[in-house]
């Protein structure tokens, strides 16, 4: 990774966010969470409070499926990167 954290978070303040409700992750939500990749490298996603409980895994499986790395994790945001090719 090219750059900090510290810049990528700063980045992330105006990032697109990706709200994850109560259907949690399905084809859908990681299709259009590869597009906002593509186009900005980083995306948040923002996780009901009802499903939060199950974050860590839907975290896993986005980083997995999206091929992205997991920036960082604060309560019930997290912030996703993946450079364009």
């Amino acid at each position: 990774m090219s750059q900090s954290k510290k810049e990528m978070m700063n980045r992330a303040l105006s990032a697109m966010t990706i709200n994850i409700g109560k259907a949690g992750v399905n084809e859908n939500v990681i299709e259009e969470i590869k597009r906002q990749l593509k186009a900005n490298e980083i995306v948040k996603l923002k996780f009901a409070k009802n499903i939060a409980r199950d974050k860590d895994d839907y975290i896993d499986e986005i980083v997995t499926k999206t091929r992205a790395k997991l920036i960082d994790v604060r309560g019930h945001v997290a912030v996703i990167y993946k450079k364009k090719p």
